[in-house]
């Protein structure tokens, strides 16, 4: 069995995934409507599933995986897309970029919010 590792070379296991999720939900939070760890589909020591709803409403079932984040169905709990055809993308936000306009938004709208306190701050 293949183990999974970090950059720092942590082992991630069927404990860690999760913690590893619940970081990466946290991180997309304020640009979806929700996400959640899945409660059915089972993680172990080589993914975890994440049920996502964007801001337009479009649910997926998101695979964590050490290979970045793929879209593996197109509603809560569901696996039947296929591997070949859904890419891998090394971060959430990679992922939200490429399925929701309304993410593009919010994230674009947050950063530009942020340049312009540091903009501030620093004429101050």
């Amino acid at each position: 069995m293949m183990e999974q590792r970090q950059e720092n070379d942590q082992v991630l296991d069927a404990e860690t995934w999760p913690q590893e999720a619940e970081a990466a939900i946290n991180d997309i939070r304020k640009h979806v409507k929700s996400a959640s760890i899945s409660p059915i589909l089972k993680s172990n020591n080589q993914r975890i599933y994440i049920n996502l709803m964007t801001l337009e409403e479009a649910s997926y079932c998101v695979e964590m995986s050490a290979a970045g984040f793929r879209v593996v169905g197109r509603k809560y709990d569901d696996t039947s897309l296929s591997t070949i055809e859904n890419m891998n993308y090394e971060t959430p936000y990679a992922l939200l970029n490429s399925i929701s306009q309304k993410y593009r938004e919010s994230f674009g709208g947050e950063l530009m919010n942020k340049l312009l306190d540091l903009a501030k701050n620093s004429e101050g």
